[in-house]
């Protein structure tokens, strides 16, 4: 048995493929991986860009769609489509398996409207419109703009994936924008799911350079603890607010958990255990969204155990402390909040950039 297996059957944690290209479905690579313990897929804007520029899978499809004078942004969202619907259909057995608790994939709005709530909500209504799949997430990113977006789009019993969160403040107005949602939806809430995507490594690779402006020996010791002591105290969030009388009475009608996701969890920097992001946030009713390289580095020498609520008054203690030392965890929160959005829509602007200059040489053959 893989190790992915045993974090489901034996922890409750569903790992999720962080990764998603044309080669994993042709091949059936995809399929593969979900023999072997995968029970989700994400992608973004970045994902996609490495997959349409780092390989000639695409060229012939996007020939065939510029030559029917498709625009560029319609022909790349024909990719990206066409690519999450052949991965639907991979999980799609897995979904009804496990009545609709896996077997999702993640489809992301354009990262230019991330600060724009109305296009956020029509953009999500196309995908779940167009795709039109139990087992699809579209992901909105959890900016100020985004959350009323959110709260909406649940509110119409669409399922959604919310993205980009780096702070325990942000991550409460998350979970408020799907408990109202859910209860303004008048539809079976069975039928609806959501997870929120806290990321990780990121918040360690900002803290740490904090950290070390700081100096001293008490903040150069904090470094590499940040990311999994508010990882941890997220999932005690978690458990607080999907308890007690307000959730009960949803969870009476049906409604699921929106399961924490823990994303960005390879290690950036070279000094940490490769595997730390998955070690340390092994629990129940969670989900990691992991880059192949983690999956390897998981299944070779990964630690298999409990630990997302193992030491939980002492990640409150240290991020306390940092706190005490100067490095704001909310102010970390919403720097990296806008560096996420930025990093998308560079990614998302290259990519346009490269496929312009492919349907120019295309257009002179």
């Amino acid at each position: 048995m893989t190790k992915l297996l045993q974090l489901y059957e034996e922890f409750g944690q569903s790992p999720w493929l962080d990764n998603l290209n044309s080669g994993y479905l042709t091949t059936g690579e995809l399929a593969a991986k979900v023999r072997d313990g995968i029970r989700g897929v994400t992608s973004n804007p970045t994902i996609f860009q490495k997959a349409i520029e780092g390989a000639s899978d695409y060229d012939d499809q996007f020939r065939t769609l510029v030559k029917r004078h498709e625009s560029i942004d319609d022909a790349y969202w024909g990719m990206v489509v066409d690519d999450i619907r052949h991965a639907l259909a991979v999980l799609r057995p897995l979904y009804d398996e496990s009545g609709g608790e896996d077997g999702f994939v993640s489809i992301e709005v354009a990262p230019d409207i991330a600060r724009d709530t109305q296009a956020s909500i029509e953009a999500a209504r196309r995908f779940h419109e167009r795709i039109d799949q139990p087992n699809l997430f579209v992901k909105i990113p959890a900016t100020p703009e985004g959350i009323p977006a959110i709260h909406q789009m649940i509110s119409e019993g669409r399922n959604i994936n919310i993205t980009l969160i780096f702070s325990l403040e942000r991550y409460e107005e998350v979970i408020e924008a799907y408990v109202s949602g859910l209860e303004a939806y008048g539809g079976d809430l069975s039928r609806v799911h959501s997870v929120a995507s806290f990321f990780v490594s990121r918040v360690d690779t900002l803290v740490d350079r904090r950290l070390e402006a700081i100096g001293g020996e008490e903040a150069l010791a904090l470094r590499g603890k940040a990311a999994v002591a508010q990882a941890k105290c997220a999932y005690q969030v978690f458990r607080g607010r999907f308890s007690g009388a307000r959730w009960d009475a949803l969870a009476g009608r049906g409604a699921h958990l929106q399961r924490p996701l823990w994303a960005s969890t390879s290690t950036k920097n070279p000094a940490y255990p490769d595997t730390l992001y998955v070690d340390t946030l092994i629990g129940p009713d969670t989900v990691n969204t992991l880059p192949e390289q983690t999956i390897e580095a998981f299944e070779d020498h990964g630690r298999l155990a409990r630990t997302v609520d193992e030491g939980a008054d002492e990640a409150q203690r240290a991020l306390d402390r940092l706190e005490e030392l100067g490095v704001s965890m909310h102010e970390v929160g919403l720097t990296l909040e806008d560096e996420g959005v930025a990093a998308f829509s560079k990614s998302f602007d290259e990519l346009h950039s490269a496929l312009e200059a492919k349907a120019a040489e295309l257009a002179a053959t």
